[in-house]
């Protein structure tokens, strides 16, 4: 039983859409092709965190939710469909435990963006099952580094994480930390879903961003991201631990840019 801690990312929610790097461009066409999606049917997006993956996903649906317990990743992920004027976005605080009441109906997909690991994964995912429409699919979405694709940067450095690290390190030790504890335990995503009546998932790789370039605040947004190391957790040294990794970018790169490879985008694609 996964027990939810409101303080996971107490403080992330205003620098995730800055600081995250992007999935692949081609996730949308990889979804359409393997599911038929053609506007109908409903999207339901959980875990949603600022709205990533429902603002890219929603013009594919009649209709988009987006589902998260943290209100202000829910005020993030409202701010981003208002900005883009999307109009079929409905966004709910709760639980993926608290499903199906949290947002009852049927649905042609149900998507995990990064987010699935926190969740009660094997009860999730058999009542996302009942969810889904005939046909419809369960989708995760996260980013895989490595492997052999690596692309040569375009030019500027690439961002010098190990030494990011290593300062979150040295602020907070080296357990890393999630709220008021530490990460769940994780089981491969795959082997979750094949316990399930899913069944074993099909397992896609979309080609990642290969000449992503971002600044030095983007940088830092993207730690402040990170459950392991959102701001609260730095306590009053929080704006210490800023300067620290400015002053270390500024060193690796006076231009004030980086090369960021967070890899090509897997999906995980189980249907119903």
């Amino acid at each position: 039983m996964v027990r939810y801690d409101p303080t996971i990312y107490q403080g992330a929610a205003a620098h995730y859409r800055y600081g995250r790097p992007a999935y692949s461009s081609a996730l949308e066409v990889v979804l359409g092709k393997e599911l038929g999606l053609d506007g109908r049917g409903r999207l339901l997006d959980v875990g949603c965190g600022p709205g990533v993956l429902t603002v890219r996903l929603a013009h594919l649906f009649e209709e988009a939710v987006g589902l998260d317990p943290d209100p202000d990743m829910i005020a993030e992920a409202r701010r981003a469909a208002e900005e883009q004027r999307i109009a079929n976005i409905t966004c709910v605080e709760a639980l993926a435990e608290d499903l199906p009441d949290a947002a009852p109906g049927t649905y042609r997909l149900v998507t995990f963006g990064s987010s699935f690991w926190w969740t009660d994964a094997v009860r999730v995912a058999e009542t996302v099952y009942d969810m889904l429409e005939p046909g419809g699919a369960l989708v995760l979405v996260m980013h895989k580094a490595g492997g052999p694709s690596v692309p040569p940067s375009p030019g500027p450095p690439p961002i010098p994480h190990a030494e990011i690290e290593a300062l979150v390190e040295k602020y907070l030790g080296s357990a890393r930390r999630a709220g008021q504890g530490a990460p769940p335990a994780r089981r491969a995503d795959e082997d979750v879903i094949a316990s399930t009546r899913f069944g074993v998932p099909q397992v896609i790789f979309a080609p990642g961003i290969p000449d992503l370039v971002r600044d030095t605040e983007s940088v830092l947004a993207g730690y402040f991201s990170f459950s392991f190391s959102a701001p609260h957790l730095f306590g009053d040294r929080v704006e210490a631990f800023a300067t620290d990794v400015r002053n270390l970018l500024r060193a690796r790169s006076p231009e004030g840019v980086f090369w960021d490879w967070p890899g090509d985008t897997k999906v995980i694609l189980a249907r119903r």
